[in-house]
């Protein structure tokens, strides 16, 4: 299925933006921004939305779990082979890839609630994410194309 996945959207072919949210079943960072991720998957109706799981000790009955405690209703996939991870160049959770077009346009944190490690705010105050995929949506490109995303190192948890 993977395979597949990256085939349609790492090829021009691919004409629907798609964001892929890199999370963990046990990250509590990528856990509070569950709310979030669902806000904008309603908000941007137009845009596929892709939980992608990339841990191996991410079970299935795990995922499951992840997706009935948080609600998360968007689509999902497995990446046990870190193959989207090192295509997309992602290094922690939560940290999404957004794809157009076949092409990366945007990679990072969701928005800046979190500062750095321990520190965070009650309210973001710049939100990536969504500026980004209201440029693609109105044409534009995006104002930033990388940002760097506070959360869960992947490098510890991928074996």
């Amino acid at each position: 299925m993977l395979a597949a996945v990256l085939a349609l959207q790492l090829t021009a072919a691919a004409t629907v933006p798609t964001v892929f949210v890199f999370t963990t079943t046990d990250c509590p960072i990528a856990n509070r921004y569950a709310p979030e991720i669902q806000r904008l998957a309603k908000k941007f109706g137009n845009v596929r939305f892709v939980m992608v799981y990339p841990v191996s000790s991410d079970t299935p009955g795990l995922i499951e779990a992840h997706r009935t405690k948080f609600a998360h209703t968007i689509d999902f996939m497995r990446d046990e082979k870190h193959e989207l991870v090192k295509k997309t160049g992602v290094t922690v959770t939560p940290e999404v890839a957004v794809l157009t077009e076949g092409r990366l346009v945007y990679r990072g944190r969701i928005d800046d609630r979190y500062a750095d490690f321990g520190k965070d705010r009650a309210q973001p105050t710049v939100r990536d994410l969504e500026r980004s995929l209201d440029a693609i949506i109105n044409g534009r490109p995006v104002p930033v194309a990388e940002t760097r995303a506070i959360g869960c190192i992947l490098s510890d948890l991928v074996k």
